[in-house]
């Protein structure tokens, strides 16, 4: 038998509305009661917990691994020690691999390579569409039935609304998720920063946000129709989160998330032509993410992510226009939240913060995690919230660098990451 104590630490469990000073018990990889501690002592593992978060193991729904086909830029194995220092103990990945994950055989060598190389959990999502290309669905029963959690063609948008109203279709019969990069191709063009007052000063090509909220407003009106959940990504723009609102209120099956680039930088962080700085949506002026603040408060936005996209060096030494979309984001993410959300805008306190990166996934998704309930599999966080620290792209666990947020001094890190009981992260 194996038991960890967890002692003193401050729990919180949004999924069970827990938030009290006490002591956690974990026997075999499992939440147990208290009752269970073994008299004999040299039997336990304690961790002292006092002035520490003990949280459920926070779940990425966005997370790009890059595996089959672009190790250049991360491996499973480098994409989970990223996503276990920064307190993620399930992630789930994006199927724009090459070859994408449009047909069980991808599915079953990504189960395969994570159940030998992956510090945390992985859950794979698999295309909409063959080849990403949004005109053929993919075989969404046998994706369904290799064990895909969600349908997406992430980094692309099916613009045809019929091939997504039948997706939907599909997707309902099997009880699966669809989650859509919402970008209209005719209004974006040849886009590369937000269409404003700095891309006709920089003369960027313009990327509008009506680009992101006319998909967003599509969405809606399918998911509306065959009543099939749909997960809009990263959001951007303040007309996003105003459809969303109206369409919620409704009951309509909606959801939305939010990256904490879009919250951190505005379009104005581009006047250095630092490809870092470039991704997809953009970068938005101060008025979206005020709007974007405000529909996590308001609960509109009901997941937070990060869209961890890494990419080679190589790839982002170019010209800007040329550059890929894309930056790193399981190492800060917690940290950034948590000093805009939480200590900057105090939008919202820290329980809905663990809210919106566990139960709230795991609810979406029907994952078996996100939570502290006794018999739960014992994925847990340890969190310092008042710990400062400086990001160092240097010793990122990621294969690659491309982060925005170099030499930035952030609040509040994870200092140790449990995975089915066992440390899989110390700070």
């Amino acid at each position: 038998m194996s038991f960890t104590l967890i002692r003193q630490g401050r729990i919180i469990d949004p999924a069970n509305g827990r938030d009290d000073i006490g002591d956690l018990l974990l026997e075999n990889g499992r939440i147990a009661e208290l009752s269970r501690l073994p008299v004999d002592a040299a039997e336990i593992e304690t961790i002292d917990a006092s002035g520490l978060v003990v949280a459920p193991g926070l779940i990425d729904i966005h997370v790009h691994l890059r595996e089959p086909g672009q190790s250049a830029k991360e491996t499973i194995a480098s994409g989970t020690r990223a996503a276990a220092a920064g307190g993620f103990t399930s992630v789930v990945c994006m199927p724009n691999t090459n070859p994408p994950v449009d047909n069980p055989s991808v599915v079953s060598w990504i189960h395969e390579k994570a159940a030998r190389e992956a510090q945390v959990n992985v859950f794979i999502t698999g295309a909409i569409t063959k080849g990403l290309a949004g005109e053929e669905l993919a075989p969404i029963g046998s994706l369904a039935k290799a064990g895909v959690v969600a349908l997406t063609d992430d980094g692309h948008c099916v613009q045809n609304h019929e091939v997504m109203r039948r997706a939907l279709e599909y997707a309902g019969m099997f009880g699966l998720v669809v989650m859509d990069h919402c970008q209209d191709y005719g209004l974006v063009g040849k886009g590369v920063m937000h269409e404003g007052y700095w891309s006709t000063l920089l003369g960027l090509p313009g990327w509008p946000a009506a680009g992101e909220e006319i998909i967003v407003a599509r969405n809606v009106l399918l998911a509306e129709l065959t009543g099939t959940p749909i997960h809009c990504q990263h959001l951007s723009a303040a007309g996003s989160v105003r459809v969303l609102r109206e369409a919620r209120a409704r009951g309509v099956p909606i959801t939305g998330e939010v990256c904490p680039h879009h919250l951190a930088l505005t379009d104005e962080a581009v006047r250095g032509f630092d490809t870092n700085f470039k991704m997809n949506p953009p970068l938005r002026s101060p008025e979206h993410v005020e709007a974007l603040v405000a529909g996590i408060a308001d609960g509109t936005v009901t997941v937070l992510a990060s869209d961890h996209a890494p990419h080679a060096g190589y790839e982002k030494e170019v010209e800007f226009d040329q550059a890929p979309f894309g930056i790193l984001g399981l190492e800060t993410e917690f940290a950034l939240f948590h000093d805009l959300l939480v200590e900057k805008h105090r939008a919202i306190g820290l329980p809905r913060l663990i809210e919106l990166l566990t139960s709230n996934p795991a609810k979406l998704l029907g994952l078996d995690r996100g939570t502290l309930s006794v018999g739960a599999v014992a994925d847990v966080t340890l969190i310092d919230p008042n710990k400062t620290w400086t990001v160092d792209a240097g010793e990122s666990q990621s294969l690659s660098r491309n982060t925005p947020f170099h030499g930035w001094e952030l609040r509040g890190r994870a200092v140790r990451t449990m995975v089915a009981g066992k440390t899989v992260w110390r700070a």
